[in-house]
């Protein structure tokens, strides 16, 4: 059905910080919605509130018409223990939910219930309008489509990164919702699954709000923007696409900026010119006083007409200071300004792969061979599964292969980001995590590093697993600063980073001079990084393209 969600005058913070208030939103039917805004500015927040997952603090949603349904998908889809990959497909599309809640109707209707006949229409309708009743059919096609080349009844905890990345795109191209809410939906998705993506939000009638910091994926996709912005405290809502919202937000930037310094310069001239009258008129007053003995009583008449005029024109000026439209200057955003501290370089062999193998069940990587030598800049594509990271594992040394050989060069000092930024994923704080990785940094050192990624008193004494997506991949970007590296590797730096900390890493990597291994499926990030190789991962295979 079509359906629209109303938010009006809504407000959210944490603890005694506020994230937005007096945001009113308007989802109609075809909206594709590009929320946008720094990390920590409230866009997770504001999708849960219009999903009715949390409650507002100001402020209030609604639905036309009530009964229409919300597809709320985070970030992070949750892999439950004990769950397959077809109740995960279930619950994710809402059907699961549906279901429990036609049987109990069901089953009241059976027991005669008051009013039974009424609420099994409303949850048979439901039912129907999430799939439920050829979800099974739909789900082995959609699977079959995507690659997804396990049976729908593995548990998901048993899948590699790359098949839960498909087993999520797989549970939202299945969704029937009315009203989508998608939190990052193109994290972990190769070029292929973008591609289904995108589609998919083209060509819903459902009106969508969506999360993402793919800028390629933003460009194609959306039809208007929401910027939350958290350094000016402002909400604003552009009409175009991405491509507009970026020219009319550096307009908007910029005159924001005119308008201050207009006021900043009328003001200090009023300003100058009220001293100037007020020293003169203190000057014409002390000059009476002096010459208050003498018998001149036309110049004394003068002097104190004159003093007077003076004070008439400074209090005049003093007015026009008092009736100028305050203008607020725009508060400066807060900046990442990164850097990857340098080893000394490294032999000119870095890292080699001699025949190597590694097999997991039915998938073999290799054989392979490469060598990647002293300031190689290689570009690693491929599609998920294919044996990106397992290739990556290989020539780091952290998987045993089955055949062949592998090995790193005389003084190769490895910085990682990994896919799972699995080194902040823990129960200790981040200051300790973080102080382990670098013992040689006094804990006051680290702090202070970590604020420069904005990671705050608030964030380090956190438990490490408590930290957003972006945050831990901050804290891994910060990592890389801390200590010098000469062979960085990076396996999707770019998930769950916002727009300005991307652009801050493409420009870190334009001025490190040392070997870099890069994975990634973004195709903004693939245009702006020089590199000098490309190797394509297929099915455990190399190729230098």
């Amino acid at each position: 059905m079509s359906a629209t969600l109303v938010a009006k005058n809504l407000a959210a913070g944490h603890g005694d910080r506020t994230l937005f208030s007096g945001l009113d939103l308007v989802v109609a039917p075809g909206d594709v919605i590009g929320l946008v805004g720094a990390n920590g500015a409230g866009k997770s927040t504001l999708l849960r509130l219009l999903a009715g997952l949390d409650g507002a603090e100001e402020g209030g949603i609604s639905l036309s018409p009530p009964t229409a349904t919300v597809g709320h998908l985070p970030q992070e889809p949750d892999r439950r223990p004990g769950e397959s990959v077809r109740a995960f497909l279930a619950r994710r599309t809402g059907v699961a939910r549906a279901q429990a809640e036609l049987d109990a109707a069901t089953q009241a209707l059976v027991e005669g219930a008051p009013g039974a006949d009424d609420a099994y229409a409303v949850s048979l309708d439901r039912w129907l309008g999430l799939g439920g009743a050829d979800l099974e059919e739909r789900a082995e096609e959609v699977a079959a489509t995507l690659g997804l080349a396990v049976g729908l009844d593995r548990p998901m905890t048993s899948l590699s990164g790359g098949q839960a990345a498909r087993a999520g795109l797989a549970s939202l191209l299945l969704s029937r919702y009315d009203v989508f809410l998608l939190d990052e939906p193109t994290n972990d998705l190769d070029l292929d699954g973008l591609a289904r993506l995108e589609s998919f939000v083209t060509g819903l009638r459902a009106g969508t709000v969506v999360v993402s910091h793919d800028r390629e994926f933003l460009t194609r996709t959306v039809t208007k923007v929401l910027e939350l912005d958290l350094a000016q405290q402002e909400i604003r809502l552009y009409g175009g696409g991405y491509a507009a919202y970026l020219e009319e937000r550096e307009t908007v930037r910029r005159h924001a900026r005119e308008a201050y310094d207009e006021y900043a310069d009328t003001r200090a001239g009023l300003e100058a010119r009220a001293r100037t009258q007020r020293n003169w008129m203190e000057k014409g007053v002390k000059n009476a006083r002096r010459k208050a003995t003498d018998n001149d009583k036309i110049g004394r008449k003068f002097r104190s007409e004159a003093t007077e005029k003076q004070a008439a024109k400074a209090r005049q000026t003093e007015r026009l200071i008092e009736r100028l439209d305050v203008v607020e200057e725009p508060r400066k955003e807060w900046e990442l300004r990164m850097e990857i501290a340098a080893a000394p370089r490294s032999g000119a062999v870095v890292a080699t792969l001699r025949g190597a193998e590694v097999r997991r069940g039915s998938f073999t990587f290799g054989p392979a061979d490469l060598q990647v030598d002293w300031a190689d800049r290689i570009a690693i594509t491929g599609a998920n599964g294919s044996g990106k990271s397992t290739l990556l594992a290989a020539l780091l040394g952290r998987l045993p292969l089955d055949a062949g050989h592998a090995a790193l060069g005389p003084g190769v000092v490895v910085g990682e980001v990994d896919q799972a930024r699995a080194l902040f994923f823990g129960t200790e704080a981040l200051l300790d995590a973080f102080g382990a990785a670098v013992p040689e940094l006094a804990p006051a050192d680290v702090r202070t590093l970590l604020a420069k990624f904005g990671l705050k008193a608030d964030h380090v004494l956190r438990p490490a697993a408590t930290l957003s997506p972006g945050e831990r991949t901050r804290s891994a970007l910060a990592l890389l600063q801390a200590r010098g590296v000469n062979l960085l590797v990076l396996d999707e730096p770019t998930n769950h980073l916002d727009l300005p900390a991307i652009e801050q890493l493409e420009s870190a990597l334009a001025s490190y001079s040392g070997t870099l291994l890069l994975v990634t499926h973004d195709r903004r990030m693939l245009d702006a990084v020089r590199t000098t190789r490309r190797i394509e991962v297929s099915q455990g295979r190399l190729t230098e393209l």
